[in-house]
């Protein structure tokens, strides 16, 4: 398993309404809900911040067509709206992108940057089978199992263990769930397992540099 960004999104809120703070990795944007839902529309909102996604990426894709093909066209534009439809209690939402061409492009070009536009990899995503997983950090009490070589140690609580098989399927040289000692803090270096362990969302892992105590 690889996540597609190196170091992952962090959205914080505080008392303000509705604002959030979206981190990533060369900045900062606020979103916000609008005055008719209690915000100060500071940012563009949950929906809206996905619409940009999707339009963002059909434009970058197409640009970076365009470019390989070196076709003059100077500059594209997209509208994008959704609405959503209840039928036999099934929720179905839809996404409808309009794709504005300056004056002069032909239209076996247009036709073939539509067809481009469609499959861009946010759109891959969109249409395929999503599942959004939620983690939560936890800190009571709780039972622990220890796992140690001479230079570190890796603490394991079952209890607040969450399977998100982060663990497993990014450093399966030291986290192998079929055996029985499932944890083998000898299969990389101390660096490497510190790293992993920090990704654990549970809080169910814990590194120990064994020199450092």
């Amino acid at each position: 398993m690889q996540y597609k960004m190196e170091k992952p999104l962090m959205g914080t809120i505080e008392t303000e309404k509705y604002q959030c703070t979206i981190e990533w990795r060369n900045g900062k944007i606020i979103a916000d809900e609008p005055a008719s839902l209690g915000g100060k529309d500071t940012g563009p909102d949950p929906y809206s911040l996905l619409l940009s996604s999707l339009i963002s990426c059909k434009l970058i894709t197409l640009r970076m067509y365009i470019d390989r093909k070196q076709w003059d066209i100077p500059n594209l534009t997209i509208h994008a709206n959704m609405y959503q439809e209840t039928k036999n209690e099934v929720i179905t939402s839809y996404i409808d992108c309009d794709l504005i061409f300056p004056a002069g492009v032909p239209d076996d070009q247009r036709l073939r940057l539509q067809e481009i536009a469609k499959n861009c990899p946010v759109s891959k995503i969109l249409q395929g089978e999503v599942k959004v997983r939620m983690f939560a950090f936890r800190e009571p009490e709780t039972k622990t199992i220890r796992y140690s070589t001479e230079e570190v140690t890796v603490e394991w609580k079952p209890e607040l263990c969450q399977h998100s098989t982060r663990c497993w399927k990014q450093l399966p040289q030291v986290f192998k769930p079929t055996q029985k000692k499932w944890i083998e803090p000898e299969g990389a270096d101390k660096e490497r397992v510190e790293e992993q362990v920090k990704r654990c969302p549970s809080g169910a892992l814990v590194f120990i540099d064994n020199k450092k105590v």
